[in-house]
């Protein structure tokens, strides 16, 4: 879920053949997990933490929205329920301060003997939706009191995190059954920095399946291999992403075919709060127009496409996004013609949604193809890697 703070803007497969150009390199890439070493004489002795998972529910309504799971804060601990947001970096739930204006799961800073409140206020404002529905304005925005307390997630804690509590939301967030975000940008921050620093692996991995096929999972510190076949791919991150999940693309592709607006180099973001796909406005009408002339801006609703719901289901719309490993070879990361419905405008249920909205200014993909693949974040390496997902 791409944030936008009012001080300063956080920019932030079931087949192989699916996600190659080429034949991958015959040596595979690994991830190898090491503890952090110890000078000889010292007689501190750190115990690198193991790798730990934690299972996500995907927020479901007609298509897959987001996946979040359980973390607890506090002393004792009160259980809630984030989305764990690769695009945002920050930690924020909903609690008792938000009242009847947050319907859920809330966080009481009075019941913890470990909360420390911080004092400052502030508001952000959500650059991307929850649900498949372009942002308009403000009317995505939270308010924020800064605080730290305890924090455990996959049964590990750390004390101190910088958090921040909701005291007012905006009604789109009513429908939300998650309390709040944990940010999980590329640089690693909060728990999660804690975590590294007492030895877990700087790395995070994503399983973020269809709800039919269910188990979806994040793995803290490394990788469930029994969640993935064949050999991952890497691509390094730009110089200068900062905490942007993002990858340079040269061109992109609609059933096999590109255009002048397409064949253009690119940075794509990668956002697994983040429900559809966003492109500038040249690029999203490029991309329609190889699937179907019939495919129309909604006046209604700014940013978004339609067609007749009777026809959409027919449509061939394979999206190939190109881009370069980090041994030099092409690679695709593909969007399936499934993907093109995201279910009817509740202003004309014979009217349906299609995937991409436009956003001039920002080329990002979320859940809709973070879906199809089994997700590697390196944070310290700085790289991402790719491999089809079991049972996807």
């Amino acid at each position: 879920m791409l944030k936008l703070l009012t001080t300063l803007a956080l920019l932030l497969l079931s087949s192989t053949s699916a996600l190659e150009v080429e034949t991958a390199p015959a040596s595979p890439h690994k991830v190898t997990l090491q503890s952090r070493s110890v000078p000889k004489g010292s007689s501190f002795r750190r115990r690198a933490l193991s790798p730990t998972s934690v299972p996500l529910a995907d927020f479901f309504l007609g298509t897959d929205l987001q996946w979040f799971g359980n973390i607890s804060v506090g002393t004792p601990p009160q259980e809630l329920t984030v989305v764990f947001d690769t695009g945002s970096v920050t930690l924020e739930f909903a609690s008792t301060l938000c009242g009847s204006v947050c319907p859920q799961t809330q966080f009481d800073p009075d019941q913890s003997s470990t909360f420390v409140d911080g004092g400052r206020t502030s508001s952000i404002t959500f650059a991307t939706g929850v649900g498949v529905d372009p942002v308009i304005g403000s009317n995505y925005k939270l308010t924020l009191r800064s605080a730290k307390d305890t924090v455990s997630v996959g049964g590990l804690s750390a004390p101190s995190i910088s958090l921040f509590l909701i005291t007012n939301q905006t009604p789109k967030f009513d429908i939300d059954p998650f309390s709040g975000i944990q940010g999980m940008g590329a640089t690693a921050q909060g728990i999660f920095a804690a975590l590294v620093n007492k030895g877990l692996p700087s790395l995070f991995s994503l399983y973020l399946t269809p709800q039919a096929v269910g188990n979806a999972e994040l793995t803290l510190g490394g990788i469930d291999n029994s969640k993935l076949t064949g050999t991952p791919i890497f691509a390094s991150l730009p110089s200068g992403s900062g905490s942007t999940w993002q990858l340079n693309s040269p061109k992109l592709f609609v059933n096999g075919k590109t255009t002048s607006v397409l064949n253009t180099a690119r940075t794509i973001i990668f956002d697994s709060g983040t429900s559809n796909v966003l492109f500038p406005t040249a690029t999203a009408n490029a991309i329609y127009a190889l699937i179907s002339p019939d495919i129309k801006p909604n006046s209604n609703e700014a940013g978004t496409y339609g067609i007749a719901c009777n026809l959409i289901d027919t449509l061939p719309a394979t999206i190939d996004i190109a881009f370069t490993s980090q041994s030099g070879k092409s690679f695709n990361l593909t969007i399936p013609s499934s993907e093109l419905n995201v279910g009817p405008f509740a202003s004309n249920s014979s009217l349906c949604q299609t995937l991409i909205n436009a956003f001039d200014g920002l080329d990002l993909v979320g859940g809709s193809l973070l879906k199809h693949y089994y997700s590697i974040w390196d944070v310290g390496n700085q790289r991402m890697g790719f491999a089809p997902a079991v049972g996807v």
